[in-house]
C-alpha cells in the first residue's frame, strides 16, 4: 500500500488523473474501473483538459462503473449513467458503447449481476480501478457486513449512505434503497487501485480502512491485501492518521 497526502481536493484528482493518464497512454486499450460521486469530479475535470490539450486519446478505451442505483431511471439526472455523461464521457472521445454501467432496471439483478462480471472478464480484466470510499468505509456500494461478497451484486443502503447521498436528491425520500455493485472480489480482481478520499467526513473511515482490523464492517480493510493500492488523501481526510 501506497499513501499519498495533498494539500486539497483539486491535488488529489490531479494526481489520480495523472496515473490514469500514464495507464492510456502506456496501454490505449486499457480497461478502467470508474467510480461516483463528488469525490472524483476533480479526476474526470483533470482527464478532460489532457484530452482537449492532445495528451489523451480515449478512442480504444474500456470502461466498467462501480456501481449504480436499482429502480431509477437511467436519464434521471442523480443516476450514475447520467453522472458519468455529464462530468467525463459527454466531454471525451470515448466511444458510448465501451463504456458500461450496472443496470439498475434488470428485470433479473442477480443475472445482471453475473453478467456484468462476466463483462470484465472478457475485457480482460479492469488495470486501474477508482474508488471513492464512505463515511462508513464502503467501497462501491458494499456496506459493512457480516461478510465481504465476491461478484456484483445488490446492496440494502444504510441510513448513513442514504443521508450522505441526499444532497443530490430533492429529498431523502427519493434517495434509492438499494444499487447493484461490483463485489469486493471484483473489485480487488483490478492490477491496480486507486482509492481517493477528501474532507475531514472521511477521515475516521481512512483510518479504520488503514489501522483497523481487516474486516467487512469496514469495507476498504480489504484493499491492504491488494498487491498494488495507492490511497491519495488530502490533509483532511488524513487528520487522523
Amino acid at each position: 500500500m501506497q499513501i499519498h497526502l495533498y494539500d486539497h481536493a483539486e491535488q488529489v484528482g490531479q494526481a489520480a488523473a495523472t496515473l490514469i493518464a500514464a495507464q492510456v497512454i502506456s496501454k490505449p486499450d486499457s480497461v478502467l474501473g470508474l467510480a461516483t460521486g463528488s469525490t472524483p469530479i476533480p479526476t474526470y475535470q483533470a482527464l478532460i483538459k489532457m484530452y482537449r490539450d492532445g495528451v489523451l486519446d480515449f478512442s480504444k478505451v474500456r470502461t466498467f462503473n462501480l456501481d449504480e442505483y436499482c429502480k431509477l431511471p437511467i436519464d434521471h439526472e442523480c443516476s450514475y449513467h447520467s453522472f458519468m455523461r455529464e462530468q467525463l464521457f459527454d466531454h471525451i472521445n470515448l466511444p458510448l458503447d465501451h463504456t458500461r454501467v450496472p443496470n439498475g432496471n434488470a428485470e433479473n439483478l442477480q443475472e445482471e449481476g453475473a453478467n456484468y462480471d462476466m463483462a470484465i472478464s472478457r475485457a480482460g480484466g479492469i488495470d486501474i480501478q477508482v474508488l471513492g470510499i464512505g463515511r462508513n468505509g464502503h467501497i462501491g456500494f458494499n456496506e459493512p457486513a457480516n461478510a465481504f461478497v465476491y461478484g456484483c451484486h445488490v446492496v440494502n443502503l444504510t441510513q448513513s449512505t442514504i443521508e450522505a447521498n441526499r444532497r443530490f436528491f430533492d429529498s431523502e425520500d427519493d434517495v434509492p434503497r438499494q444499487a447493484i455493485s461490483l463485489g469486493i472480489g471484483s473489485i480487488m480482481n483490478a492490477r491496480k487501485v486507486l482509492l481517493l478520499a477528501t474532507g475531514e467526513d472521511k477521515a475516521q473511515a481512512i483510518r479504520d480502512a488503514i489501522y483497523g482490523d481487516i474486516n467487512p464492517k469496514t469495507q476498504a480493510s480489504i484493499l491492504r491485501t491488494h498487491p498494488d493500492v495507492i490511497f491519495l488523501l488530502d490533509k483532511a481526510a488524513a487528520g487522523l492518521l
